[in-house]
Parts: C-alpha cells; structure tokens; sequence
C-alpha cells in the first residue's frame, strides 16, 4: 500500500513538474536584486554579494544578472569605496516583466505567439489564437506588477486583479 501511495505521489509530482510555467533561475535573481535594490535605495548602493549573501545565491550569479539589468538601463553600478548597484529609476517605473525581459528576453509561453515561431501545424492549429490571448494576459499581469508592489508590506491586497475576473491573479498574500 505504501509503495502504491508513493508510485501515486511520484506521478502527481511528475506531472506537476511537466506542466508548471516558470521563470528562470535567473529571472527569478533579477526580480529577488530590483526588490532588494528598492528596499535599500535610501540607505546605499548594494553590491552583488551583499545582496547574494543575504539569500543564499551564488555571487558571481547575482553579479551577472545585475550586469544584464545594467545593460538595459534597469539599474546603474556606482564606483568607488562606497559602490555597488542602484535602480536606475523609481521601483513604481519598473515592472516585473522588465526585469524578466532584461534577464531572459521576451516572455512567451510558446513560439507560436510571434510571428516567427511557424510550426509544421500552422494551418490546421487550432489553439495558436488561444495561447495569443494567454501569454498577452501574462504580459498584461507581468507589465501592472512594479517593484514597488513587489516590495510593498505583503498584508496589503492583492497587487493585480484583472478586469473581468473573479479573484486576483498576482497576490501579495
């Protein structure tokens, strides 16, 4: 009987695994950084292993996706005795899809949603329209998310709620 249960378990976590929509280890890191960015943008410039060191993730990890944010203007390096990273603009002007886009390019839940992703079942697909609409919702959520809501005290309501729907989609609780 226990083994039963255990094969049953196995399969359920499988499946899970299959089907779950994720971001990027690093993506995740970008997000983790302009959150921790925007809660210390008063007090100084953090450096990539500081804000490493305070969750756990690998330095040279957190200093390359601070560099990508860099890159795309998301956050600047200061120089010098006292230097590390700041956001480059206020955390209410930087969405999470902008830190997700920085890290990893554009968000798509398949590559049938451009207009380069043809497959050999164009013409007869019947879900190309459907996963449109999907991934241009999780646009949608990605791009009304800010770092400032991401930094906000999590016992405020939920961060998005998009028209039409019965719950909210991102919360904070």
């Amino acid at each position: 009987m226990c083994d039963r249960i255990s094969r049953i378990f196995w399969s359920v976590q499988k499946v899970s695994q299959i089907t779950m929509f994720k971001l990027s280890k690093k993506a995740d890191y970008g997000l983790i950084a302009a959150k921790h960015l925007a809660m210390h943008r008063r007090q100084h410039a953090c450096s990539a292993n500081e804000i490493a060191e305070e969750y756990g993730i690998s330095a040279t990890l957190m200093a390359k996706v601070l560099q990508k944010l860099a890159h795309r203007f998301l956050v600047v390096a200061k120089h010098g005795s006292s230097g590390g990273y700041q956001l480059a603009k206020d955390p209410s002007q930087i969405s999470a899809l902008d830190v997700i886009s920085a890290i990893d390019g554009p968000v798509l839940i398949t590559s049938c949603v451009t207009s380069h992703g043809n497959c050999d079942a164009t013409e007869r697909c019947s879900v190309k329209e459907p996963l449109r609409r999907v991934n241009e919702s999780i646009l949608l959520v990605l791009s009304a998310v800010t770092i400032s809501q991401m930094s906000e005290d999590p016992h405020e309501p939920a961060l998005v709620a998009l028209s039409g729907a019965s719950r909210p989609l991102v919360s904070t609780t």
